[in-house]
């Protein structure tokens, strides 16, 4: 896949892949820290180890359709947001 507003590769980064894939030609570096972090419900493959969110078995933002997933999941969230305010 070319680099773009929707994906960037960077194979010349020490961490890369940073997850283990089958095939990193389409391995999405654009969510190297995911945006989805902070949300509880992100849609992602975590797992809670205490109080800590350990994304490491996540690769959903990093694969094809990781970013229409991100996307979307953060405009659901700042329509929640917008529905709470109007509620208060």
């Amino acid at each position: 896949m070319k680099n773009s507003h929707t994906f960037f590769r960077n194979p010349d980064c020490q961490y890369f892949p940073c997850h283990q894939v089958e095939d990193d030609r389409e391995f999405n570096c654009l969510f190297c820290f995911c945006p989805l972090h902070m949300l509880k419900d992100c849609g992602g493959d975590f797992v809670m180890r205490g109080t800590v969110k350990d994304c490491t078995p996540c690769t959903k933002p990093h694969l094809p359709g990781g970013y229409e997933h991100v996307i979307a999941r953060l405009k659901r969230w700042y329509a929640e947001q917008r529905e709470g305010e109007d509620a208060g």
